[in-house]
């Protein structure tokens, strides 16, 4: 069997920025054990497969190790591939997916992607936590993954957490956060039990982040970057029960897989 393979970079404004991810659009759905198989030897954060659907498309996710609900970056990926490369005549698409229904909007500048929120909620400090990053975070919260608020913008940079410990946590992540000094805020994240040690821009992060951040700072609309290596700048609307994370992608491959 011959399909098609994009690799698209998100959240990036030209190669080897943002996060890249593989994208592979399919007409009907292959066996989960094959996805599975791909997503791993592709080795990237996330791959996704759509097919079409009476509304749009439907989309699934999967890290090198495991299937994932929710995905940010590979679900603008998709729809850079829907848009610039199947020709998507309409400047709106649906994705089904596990999560609910996800829609990406395009305009001159970037991709709008409207998600639910996770509000993050109060918790206690994991131990795991504090002897993980060898400082003790101001705040701590948790929805799909831990929200770790650090005291500024250098303690995310600076950040190198013992993955071990973070790999012993009870939920998907680790996003550590800080007010920025150029962005309304900063993020970092860690998902080494999902096989993702450091993620280079984390979509579904901001579904929690940006609850969060609207409601510290007092403001709907806010700017913020992902400090991995690569980086990423995201543009963050909270809208009551939705939040719009927009940004821009690009292509880096373009090819055929035999599996």
């Amino acid at each position: 069997m011959r399909m098609e393979l994009y690799q698209i970079d998100a959240f990036a404004n030209k190669p080897f920025e943002g996060n890249p991810a593989a994208i592979c659009p399919l007409e009907s759905w292959l066996p989960d054990e094959l996805m599975q198989s791909i997503a791993t030897e592709n080795n990237l954060s996330e791959t996704a497969f759509f097919v079409p659907n009476d509304s749009g498309y439907q989309i699934r996710w999967f890290t090198p190790v495991h299937e994932v609900n929710l995905c940010g970056h590979a679900t603008l990926a998709a729809a850079y591939v829907i848009f610039t490369i199947l020709d998507h005549k309409e400047n709106k698409i649906s994705f089904a997916s596990k999560s609910g229904i996800l829609t990406v909007t395009r305009d001159e500048e970037c991709l709008e992607m409207d998600f639910p929120t996770q509000p993050p909620k109060q918790c206690s400090i994991p131990e795991q936590i504090i002897k993980a990053f060898g400082i003790p975070p101001i705040e701590c919260l948790k929805s799909e993954d831990y929200l770790v608020v650090f005291e500024n913008e250098e303690c995310i940079l600076n950040a190198k957490p013992n993955m071990s410990l973070l790999s012993e946590l009870d939920l998907r992540g680790v996003a550590i956060t800080a007010r920025g000094n150029n962005y309304d805020f900063v993020t970092r994240f860690f998902a080494p039990k999902y096989g993702i040690n450091e993620d280079p821009v984390t979509g579904s992060a901001f579904t929690q982040l940006i609850p969060y951040w609207s409601k510290k700072l007092g403001k709907n609309n806010l700017t913020a970057k992902q400090m991995s290596k690569r980086g990423g700048e995201v543009g963050c609307v909270y809208a009551g029960e939705r939040v719009l994370i927009s940004g821009k992608a690009t292509k880096y491959m373009a090819g055929k897989i035999e599996v």
